[in-house]
C-alpha cells in the first residue's frame, strides 16, 4: 500500500512538473507575461500542496496495518477549496494573458491537461466529489474560451480520462486493501483456533499421561497376577480409578493437594465424583489457586460417604460440594444431604 501510494505521488509530481515546465516554453506573443507567471507558480504550489500534505505522517505508518482511507490520505477541505478556486481561476486567467491569436498555443491551453491532473490528485487523496465537481468546471471553461470542438481537441477528453481512471484506480485499491485486511483477520482467527487445539491436545497429552501413571502399575500388577489381588492392591486398585476419572472429569480443579485429599476420602471408603463441566473458564491460574485450596481443605473436613463435586456456572458460586450419607439409614435423598460448601469465585 505505501510502495503504491509512493509511485502515485512521485508520478503526480513528475507530470505537474512536467506540465509547468512545458508551460513555460514560450513560443508565442503574451500580452499579460506577469499573469501568465502568476497562474504557472500558483497551479504548482497548489498541486504540489495537493500530493505531498500529510505524506509525512503517512510515511511513518508504515509498521501499521493497512487501512482503506486513512486520515493521511483525505485532503483537509481548505486544500480543496483551494483546488477548486484555481479551476475556477487558471482558465480565464491566461486567456487574459495572451492574445487571442495565440489561445490555441501549447502554452496557452497547458490549463487544460494542468487542471485535469490537479483533479486526478484530488481523486486520489479522496476527495472524488471535489475532483468532479473542478472537472465540471475545467469541461466548461475552454468549451467557452475556445469552442466545443478545439477544446475537446487539445486534451478537454484526456483530463477527463484520468480522472475517471483515476476513480475506478481508488476504487479498486480500496477494495483490494479491504480484502487484504479482510484475510488477515481470518489468518488471525485461524492462527487463534490452531494455538487453541494445540493447546487443548497439549492438555489431553498430559492428562493421558498422568492417567497412565495411575492407572499403569496397577494394571501392570493385575495382569502379572491374574487378576489376583490383595485387599490392598484391590483398594488402590478403586483409586487408581478413581484417580483416572478425576483426571478426565475435572482437571481443571485438580493440584497435589486436592488429589491427596481425594485419595484419603475414597482410602477411608467414600466414593467422589467429581464433574467439571466449565465453570472455570477464564479464570487466572491464581484464582485457581485459591478455589482449590479450599476445595482441599473441604474434603479433609468431610466425612460423607458420597462426595459430589461439580463447577457452577453461578457468578458467585465457583464449586459446589455435596456429601450424602448412606442411603441404608432410611433418610430420603434431602435428608440425607450432611454436607453443602459453595466455593465463590474469589475477588479480581
Amino acid at each position: 500500500m505505501i510502495s503504491i501510494r509512493f509511485v502515485v505521488m512521485m508520478l503526480g509530481l513528475a507530470f505537474t512538473g512536467f506540465l509547468v515546465a512545458r508551460a513555460s516554453w514560450v513560443t508565442g506573443p503574451v500580452s499579460e507575461p506577469p499573469l501568465l507567471w502568476t497562474a504557472l507558480i500558483v497551479f504548482l504550489v497548489v498541486a504540489w500542496f495537493c500530493i505531498f500534505w500529510g505524506m509525512t505522517s503517512g510515511l511513518r505508518t508504515r509498521s501499521q496495518e493497512i487501512t482503506v482511507a486513512r486520515g493521511s490520505d483525505r485532503l483537509p477541505m481548505w486544500l480543496c477549496v483551494a483546488a477548486l478556486l484555481v479551476s475556477m481561476v487558471l482558465p480565464p486567467l491566461i486567456s487574459a494573458a495572451i492574445p487571442l491569436e495565440a489561445r490555441t498555443e501549447q502554452y496557452a491551453t497547458w490549463y487544460i491537461g494542468g487542471l485535469g491532473a490537479l483533479m486526478t490528485i484530488l481523486v486520489i487523496r479522496r476527495r472524488p466529489w471535489a475532483a468532479w465537481s473542478g472537472t465540471a468546471v475545467l469541461a466548461g471553461w475552454p468549451m467557452v474560451l475556445l469552442g466545443p470542438i478545439p477544446a475537446l481537441g487539445l486534451g478537454l477528453v484526456g483530463s477527463v480520462v484520468w480522472v475517471t481512471g483515476a476513480h475506478f484506480f481508488t476504487f479498486a485499491l480500496d477494495r483490494a486493501a479491504r480484502d487484504t485486511e479482510r484475510l488477515g483477520e481470518l489468518q488471525r482467527t485461524a492462527s487463534a483456533v490452531q494455538a487453541a487445539q494445540g493447546s487443548q491436545q497439549r492438555e489431553r497429552r498430559i492428562q493421558v499421561q498422568r492417567a497412565l501413571a495411575v492407572a499403569g502399575p496397577v494394571l501392570a500388577r493385575t495382569i502379572a497376577t491374574g487378576g489376583r489381588l490383595s485387599e490392598d492392591e484391590r483398594t488402590d486398585a478403586r483409586i487408581a480409578e478413581g484417580r483416572l476419572r478425576d483426571e478426565l472429569r475435572g482437571p481443571r480443579l485438580l493440584d497435589a493437594d486436592v488429589r491427596e485429599a481425594l485419595d484419603a476420602a475414597r482410602r477411608r471408603g467414600a466414593m467422589v465424583t467429581m464433574f467439571d463441566e466449565g465453570g472455570l473458564d477464564g479464570l487466572a491460574e491464581e484464582q485457581l489457586h485459591v478455589i482449590r485450596a479450599e476445595l482441599a481443605q473441604t474434603l479433609r473436613s468431610a466425612r460423607s460417604e458420597r462426595l459430589y463435586i461439580r463447577t457452577s456456572p453461578d457468578e458467585r458460586v465457583a464449586v459446589t460440594v455435596v456429601g450424602r450419607a448412606s442411603s441404608t439409614l432410611g433418610l430420603s435423598d434431602e435428608d440425607s444431604v450432611d454436607l453443602w460448601r459453595e466455593i465463590e469465585h474469589p475477588a479480581g
